[in-house]
């Protein structure tokens, strides 16, 4: 689908990559969703053990690595599952985060949209899980398509305003991974949530 007010979806989609790039946020350009699954695991899979804050007795051992996937539909979290069978050491969750307070490895989310000149994704964070696994993970992944893309937060005003209707509504904007400056002025990454945002962006719905 092409947002005609506001723009081509390619031209769209390059402005997204190029802000999003500029707040640190790893933009990778897939086909579909079966090539988001698989650049996610593969990431998964080279990153380093969790260094917990706290214990966790959920974790069996240190090599795990959990990944949280609350917002997924139930189709595509099957299919999250099936591919995670080639990866051992992964753990797969979609509920009970708080029965890892020491943190998660990934959380993976669906995001509802993007915003063109901020680089910006809007997420329907309506669901607590959700919001667990977008803050206590240390790396957050993102699944946008490109048909999803706003030139601005001006110009899906109607969209938004259908977010964030009815009673205890939570709609999260996320632009790069979490930063702080708070102490003494300087630039620390990863203190209030993720250390870094990865943006599978697919071509195909």
């Amino acid at each position: 689908m092409v947002n005609t007010t506001t723009g081509s979806t390619k031209d769209l989609a390059a402005t997204f990559t190029q802000k999003a790039s500029l707040v640190s946020a790893f933009v990778h350009g897939v086909q579909d969703l079966t090539e988001a699954m698989d650049k996610t695991l593969e990431l998964l899979a080279q990153k380093p053990p969790l260094d917990p804050q706290m214990a966790s007795g959920k974790k069996r051992n240190p090599s795990e690595r959990i990944l949280a996937a609350p917002n997924l539909n139930h189709d595509t979290f099957l299919q999250l599952s099936d591919r995670c069978g080639a990866f051992p050491h992964i753990h797969l969750i979609r509920d009970r985060l708080r029965d890892f307070p020491g943190g998660i490895d990934m959380g993976v989310t669906t995001a509802d949209f993007g915003i063109a000149d901020t680089g910006t994704l809007v997420i329907n964070s309506n669901d607590e899980q959700t919001r667990l696994a977008t803050m206590l993970c240390e790396i957050h992944v993102a699944f946008l398509t490109t048909s999803a893309i706003r030139e601005t937060a001006f110009a899906m005003t109607d969209e938004l305003t259908a977010l964030v209707t009815g009673c205890g509504s939570y709609t999260a904007f996320v632009t790069g991974a979490s930063r702080t400056a708070d102490i003494e002025r300087v630039l620390a990454i990863g203190v209030h949530g993720p250390l870094a945002l990865h943006i599978m962006l697919m071509e195909k719905d």
